[in-house]
């Protein structure tokens, strides 16, 4: 039976995101919080059911950042979505934000203004009080595989004898410590691209194979949007991803809304 394939909107308040770094911040360095709230309310106009906002790239190359700025980013645009959200009233009804860090201080604070899902690139292996902090609010929770021990990903070509089989037995670990710490929805993300390997071809097997995921019994989000892995023309590469994702996943996690919702 074909899933009802869901959008989140990707909004990174970080200068240095592999696509759209530097997008929301002013001439003196800080996140414009207008920028944010122009964007997040073109996005839901556009159908988003998600905003995913995120205060650190981990992608190859990105350097990790302090809490302290991590909140200074993070924290006020959550709380200006949040009230953007309660200003559109019936017309973002149902639209969660979700917070993208896999620290606990920034995920408690982020939730404490308003957001209401936690998605933690390290499965909690970064900082596993964050189970905790998910746990005590009560909210979901998005596990992601990668490769990499540390926040930040590589371009190490990674070979699997059985990438689907490697990452089921990940995220099946990594369910069943967020389980014991208290954690009661759980989103399942593959990793894609450089999550997995610097080599595309696992990437494009977990494409092939992704409702194998559905025997852990999680819903599951898929990030492909403009990653390396789709080659040089990385818009139309994402398009065709959501074309052969859409029906067979619950999210698709994305830059550009409109587009990917058209095809899906």
């Amino acid at each position: 039976m074909a899933k009802q394939t869901k959008i989140m909107g990707i909004l990174n308040v970080t200068p240095d995101s592999f696509s759209d770094g530097g997008r929301f911040h002013g001439e003196d360095g800080d996140v414009d919080l207008g920028k944010v709230v122009g964007v997040a309310k073109l996005m839901i106009d556009e159908g988003a059911e998600i905003l995913d906002i995120g205060g650190e790239s981990t992608g190859p190359g990105s350097v990790e950042v302090s809490t302290a700025e991590e909140l200074k980013r993070v924290v006020p645009a959550v709380w200006a979505v949040r009230t953007l959200l309660d200003e559109m009233g019936e017309d973002a009804a149902g639209v969660i934000i979700s917070v993208d860090t896999w620290k606990s201080e920034v995920a408690e604070a982020a939730i404490e203004v308003g957001a209401g899902m936690v998605n933690d690139v390290t499965a909690g292996r970064g900082d596993e009080r964050i189970f905790d902090v998910v746990a005590a609010a009560g909210v979901p929770m998005i596990l992601a595989y990668s490769k990499d021990d540390t926040p930040r990903t590589s371009q190490e070509e990674v070979e699997y004898d059985d990438v689907m089989g490697t990452v089921k037995a990940f995220l099946k670990e990594r369910i069943r410590v967020a389980r014991a710490r208290g954690v009661k929805e759980v989103i399942l993300d593959p990793g894609m691209g450089a999550f997995v390997s610097g080599d595309p071809e696992p990437s494009y097997e977990i494409i092939d194979r992704v409702e194998e995921l559905d025997d852990l019994g999680c819903e599951v989000l898929v990030g492909t949007s403009r990653k390396s892995f789709l080659g040089e023309d990385r818009e139309h590469g994402t398009l065709a991803t959501s074309v052969l994702l859409k029906g067979r996943v619950d999210f698709l996690r994305v830059h550009d809304v409109e587009g990917n919702l058209t095809v899906v």
